[in-house]
């Protein structure tokens, strides 16, 4: 019988899916930080999935994942927006309640649980956070880019990380801005500068700082000022 990862093994996999979705191989040292543990205990985790053919660790190069690794990498991250999108939906917790909640007891459920959660949830497109859920059995996530990388005339919507901090996800709030909010950029001022956003029928102005925080599914791009694109 094929050996099931354990619950830390699981959180280990899907940093390590997020450290080294740009390429990039993962560093010990940075896998400890966004699990809140030692590097020792990281290096243990990262050498238990390496025997088990999830994880290639080469010595100052840093860690990757197998495609075996990967598929399992997704299959969690996918099994925690389910798990996300019950307590906000059936549960009516908040959009950032609802991750740390889902940790809590996501890895205890069999996967017939999982996929009836699913079609009871009416099979959701993404999580409460504005992120996409993926297909079983797939071994990539689709790539939200950062608000900022919009052009003027562009439409989108919001999607927030669960890390965003209280203090920051309630200002956002008080703007508007909130996941699953359409929004169209109106402006965005040169070297880093301010963006302007369409939302809810108003414009609010945001920093390009806090932007980058944002990600967003682009919906359509007609150019600036409303102008179509060419053919």
């Amino acid at each position: 019988m094929e050996r099931r990862p354990t619950r830390s093994e699981h959180e280990a996999l899907k940093a390590i899916y997020r450290a080294t979705v740009d390429g990039n191989a993962a560093s010990t040292g940075d896998l400890a930080h966004a699990l809140g543990l030692t590097p020792g205990t990281v290096t243990a985790t990262v050498k238990r999935l390496a025997e088990h053919g999830l994880v290639l660790h080469t010595p100052y190069h840093g860690v990757e994942l197998t495609a075996p690794g990967r598929r399992t990498a997704v299959a969690a991250i996918r099994r925690h927006r389910i798990v996300e999108r019950f307590l906000s939906d059936m549960l009516g917790y908040s959009w950032n309640e609802a991750s740390e909640l889902a940790g809590s007891f996501e890895f205890e459920l069999p996967a017939e649980v999982e996929e009836r959660l699913f079609v009871a949830l009416h099979r959701p497109d993404t999580c409460p956070h504005g992120f996409p859920i993926p297909a079983p059995e797939v071994d990539r996530l689709p790539q939200l880019p950062p608000l900022p990388s919009l052009e003027p005339g562009q439409r989108a919507v919001v999607a927030l990380p669960g890390s965003t901090e209280p203090e920051v996800a309630a200002f956002l709030e008080t703007l508007g801005l909130r996941p699953g909010v359409e929004i169209e950029l109106r402006e965005k001022h040169p070297f880093d500068g301010p963006l302007v956003l369409r939302v809810g029928g108003r414009d609010r102005t945001l920093g390009f700082n806090l932007a980058q925080q944002i990600y967003v599914s682009v919906l359509a791009y007609d150019g600036p000022a409303g102008e179509s694109e060419s053919p």
